[in-house]
């Protein structure tokens, strides 16, 4: 009997003692996992500090980007902390060592991406594609078109300063960028508006079929080449009334410019004429009674052949083409040296700032072939580092 009763103490003593082992082994592991927990939140903590808000770059290409090259020498250098790419071009076209000479643009293309066709409301819906897909990201903050021929005319940190030193959008509405300059373009001696937008005052831009959704006093024109705040991305998204109305009732006319393939309609002369890309983003933020929200102006520049050329391919409704023979310091010097807009159906000219401060007009500038845009990159015309 005693020996089962001293046996029996010696279980309870086992026992107790591998449960105070356990007790111990379980508060050792808790004190280290909160050590790693702690660790791990102070490591995210200050990775949430320092990330600063991103820039989302949004090109819209046809295919390829034939500048790609420039543009990495842009990025090059910078943390991508401070910015996003995203790329729509055709569907199923990837971005890959097969595609593209710089490794920042690798997938970055959308999946969801559209055929676009210029003049036609996918361009906008293309945008949207980019935004929407640029919106998940959190820490984009700023929204910037750029077409396939467009160059940056400053390195990174500059264009990031710029464009972080304001809450607004940079978006080009109604009014000409009217600041004029000599061409040195071969070719032609003629005046050039170093500008991309203009107002609208020929008829035939506004359907009346768009009232009273989208009434004529909300009409607005200017470049898609736009800065957006997120704000203003996220209203371009959830747009769901202003797009809709651009879709059925602004549409290009079939002008022999346009298809120069094909016969020209005989009534063509009768055909309602709107280019949605010139007035959708513009018409949308006013019709929201947000247009105190915009710088007024864009930070790309684009010229547009006002003369009489003679080069027939620099004249017409799409802007000039800078070639191999135009990449020269004197044009690189005479667009950076823009200081100033004049808005000419306001008859006021405003004088470009940054932080209050006299600053250049323009970040950007198209169109550049690949030749012309290598040539300012190989001659260090650029400095983009």
């Amino acid at each position: 009997m005693k020996r089962r009763s001293s046996h029996s103490r010696w279980i309870r003593k086992i026992l107790a003692l591998l449960l105070l082992s356990f007790c111990t082994a379980s508060l050792v592991l808790m004190q280290t996992n909160y050590g790693h927990i702690t660790m791990l939140s102070s490591l995210v903590s200050h990775e949430a500090v320092d990330q600063k808000p991103k820039i989302a770059f949004l090109f819209i290409a046809r295919n390829r980007l034939p500048l790609d090259l420039v543009w990495d020498a842009f990025f090059k250098g910078e943390k991508e902390s401070r910015f996003s790419i995203y790329v729509h071009s055709r569907p199923g076209f990837l971005f890959n060592k097969d595609t593209t000479r710089s490794a920042y643009f690798y997938g970055r293309q959308v999946n969801n991406s559209i055929q676009v066709d210029w003049g036609e409301s996918s361009m906008i819906e293309a945008e949207r594609i980019l935004l929407r897909n640029a919106l998940k990201d959190p820490f984009n903050e700023r929204f910037a078109f750029v077409s396939d021929s467009c160059i940056p005319l400053y390195n990174f940190s500059y264009i990031y300063d710029y464009i972080m030193s304001t809450s607004t959008s940079y978006l080009d509405r109604l009014a000409r960028v009217a600041t004029m300059f000599k061409s040195n373009i071969q070719g032609s001696n003629s005046m050039w508006y170093a500008g991309s937008s203009f107002a609208d005052t020929k008829e035939g831009r506004y359907n009346p079929k768009m009232h009273p959704i989208i009434p004529v006093h909300n009409w607005r024109k200017g470049s898609q080449w736009a800065v957006l705040v997120r704000k203003h991305a996220k209203t371009m998204v959830d747009d769901d009334i202003v797009f809709p109305e651009f879709q059925k009732h602004c549409r290009r006319r079939s002008l022999p410019e346009f298809w120069r393939d094909q016969p020209i309609p005989a009534n063509a002369w009768k055909e309602h004429n709107c280019i949605p890309d010139e007035h959708y983003v513009q018409t949308l933020l006013a019709r929201r009674g947000l247009e105190e929200e915009i710088t007024r102006r864009p930070l790309t520049h684009t010229s547009w052949d006002l003369s009489s050329s003679r080069d027939k391919e620099r004249r017409g409704w799409h802007p000039v083409t800078y070639k191999l023979s135009d990449a020269t310091p004197t044009l690189m010097e005479t667009i950076k040296g823009i200081d100033n807009i004049y808005f000419e159906t306001e008859y006021r000219r405003e004088w470009c700032t940054k932080r209050e401060q006299p600053a250049p007009c323009f970040l950007f500038a198209r169109k550049f072939t690949r030749a012309a845009a290598l040539r300012l990159l190989n001659l260090s015309m650029l400095a983009l580092n």
